[in-house]
């Protein structure tokens, strides 16, 4: 009888684990990373969570997705304003610096099945 309910507590363990991967999304990812007169524009597979902050002048994204590094430089009203994306603990983090205090506003939203962030920058 232990053996009985041994493999039917085995089976019910095995059928949970396959309608759960089943029914699992596919994770965020950030796709490319585009410059724009103004800013960026950041492309996702999806909607990721995103928290952002106006740091010292700086304007930090952190995005709940996964991706590798990139950086570049952008222009904002012929000032240099220099971008990095990199791994961070709880996903990825996106930084933007100048020689001069930025602000930032940013907005989302679908565009042919992918998930578009269009940042918009300016100087304080």
């Amino acid at each position: 009888m232990l053996r009985v309910f041994g493999s039917l507590a085995i089976v019910g363990v095995m059928v949970g684990l396959m309608i759960g991967r089943l029914t699992q999304s596919d994770p965020v990812e950030l796709q490319q990373v585009e410059i724009a007169p103004d800013g960026l524009v950041v492309w996702f597979n999806q909607e990721p969570k995103v928290h952002g902050e106006h740091i010292d002048g700086t304007v930090a994204l952190l995005f709940d997705a996964q991706g590798h590094a990139q950086h570049g430089q952008l222009q904002v009203n012929q000032r240099n304003v220099n971008w990095r994306v990199r791994l961070a603990d709880q996903g990825l983090l996106l930084n933007l610096v100048a020689a001069r205090a930025l602000r930032g506003e940013w907005r989302g939203g679908e565009v042919d099945g992918r998930w578009r962030l269009e940042i918009h920058l300016r100087e304080e």
